[in-house]
């Protein structure tokens, strides 16, 4: 019996992504983000989903440079990592889809190192989909220590 996974696939930019449906908290329609300053371009910020804390990476201005420009039209992606739960900003939420295992491919561009969160190509019949890895993603960003940091005095303030 030929195994299958379920993957999320998004749309950001020209590209088609996926992430692996067990790292998926939900996705929510993006609402009011409070701005955090002093942190890199691509954190958009933070918002509260369901009483928790987290913070937002514009995925356009992450992987190419441009703010997302509709924000009402995009989705907000909630990811759980072993670390940090972490949302992110994509133009489109496209779709779940039963991906077999044989269609994983690694390909040579993955060892690069500002590309070490994609964990390898999906190849269907007419569409190739780059797989994000969220633990690689998280432990790519910079200066996520203070970006977690403050998100754990916010939480306890919450909590104060």
């Amino acid at each position: 019996m030929k195994e299958n996974r379920k993957v999320i696939v998004f749309q950001t930019g020209n590209g088609e992504y996926g992430i692996f449906i067990e790292n998926i908290l939900s996705i929510e329609k993006v609402d009011k983000i409070t701005p955090i300053p002093h942190l890199p371009s691509y954190v958009s910020g933070m918002v509260k989903v369901r009483d928790e804390l987290i913070p937002v990476l514009d995925f356009n201005m992450f992987m190419y440079h441009v703010e997302t420009s509709d924000l009402h039209k995009s989705r907000l992606i909630v990811l759980k990592t072993e670390s940090i739960t972490i949302g992110i900003i994509v133009d489109e939420a496209k779709e779940i889809v039963d991906i077999p295992n044989e269609s994983f491919k690694q390909v040579s561009l993955l060892a690069y190192s500002n590309t070490k969160y994609f964990s390898g190509v999906v190849n269907l019949e007419d569409r190739l989909i780059t797989m994000i890895d969220p633990e690689s993603l998280v432990e790519s960003l910079d200066r996520m220590k203070e970006i977690k940091d403050y998100m754990d005095e916010k939480k306890e303030e919450m909590h104060a």
